[in-house]
């Protein structure tokens, strides 16, 4: 079957073109489709650790099937703030917490503080709750906007974070699974890093247009917050 290839940044420099078609095998997966892409480009091969892959414009993990006729990009992590990566995704797939970790590692790094958000399978309160699950939706080009802009945030705060990852995940999701982390590294634990992941999924929560459905054996309820952003925030 044929494929888009769309590379970008170093990806492109290195190829040479900017858009390209593709034969897999049907059936191939991302980890598999990367061997491919390698021995037809080997010029790629040193950089392959690090690149990102998305499928139809949505961030793919080494076990995704790749359909007919997609679309797959190749691209660095974004760069920003002082040399290190920024990383801001709405994504479907289950969040891969250690290689978000590795992106965000360099030379310098000698802290990475995560905040990991996980669906609760029951809430203690006036009477206990027992959730099966959430369904997330979001408002995506506002959602991922919003996402740099408080990534943006972190940095001009925190001046010695060197890389930021925000991910969001949308869909079904059961208890216990994660749905949200928000990763900040930097050279040493004394730098602001703590507070600078509190701050980041604090912000995410107040003005990221993301809302969760939540299930439970007798019924479902949409989860509102209460924070409303003012004028241009």
């Amino acid at each position: 079957m044929q494929i888009q290839l769309l590379f970008f940044a170093s990806a492109r420099e290195k190829i040479g073109h900017a858009r390209v078609s593709f034969d897999v095998p049907v059936g191939t997966q991302v980890d598999a489709f990367k061997k491919l892409l390698v021995e037809k480009h080997p010029v790629l091969e040193p950089m392959m650790g690090t690149m990102l892959i998305a499928v139809n414009q949505q961030f793919a993990g080494d076990d995704e099937i790749i359909p007919d006729d997609a679309e797959v990009a190749i691209f660095p992590p974004v760069s920003g703030g002082s040399g290190g990566v920024t990383l801001c995704q709405i994504v479907t797939e289950p969040i891969d917490i250690a290689h978000i970790t590795q992106l965000l590692t360099c030379e310098t790094t000698g802290a990475v503080v995560v905040f990991t958000g996980v669906v609760r399978g029951r809430t203690e309160g006036k009477e206990t709750l027992q959730t099966v699950g959430l369904e997330y939706q979001a408002y995506l080009p506002m959602a991922e906007s919003k996402l740099a802009q408080i990534a943006n945030e972190i940095h001009e705060r925190w001046t010695d974070v060197e890389g930021i990852a925000l991910i969001q995940r949308i869909g079904y999701q059961a208890a216990g699974e994660v749905s949200v982390v928000v990763a900040c590294a930097a050279s040493h634990r004394d730098t602001g890093v703590f507070e600078a992941a509190r701050y980041g999924i604090d912000r995410l929560k107040e003005i990221v247009p993301v809302w969760k459905k939540e299930i439970r054996a007798d019924g479902s309820d949409w989860i509102e917050g209460t924070y409303h952003p003012g004028s241009g925030e």
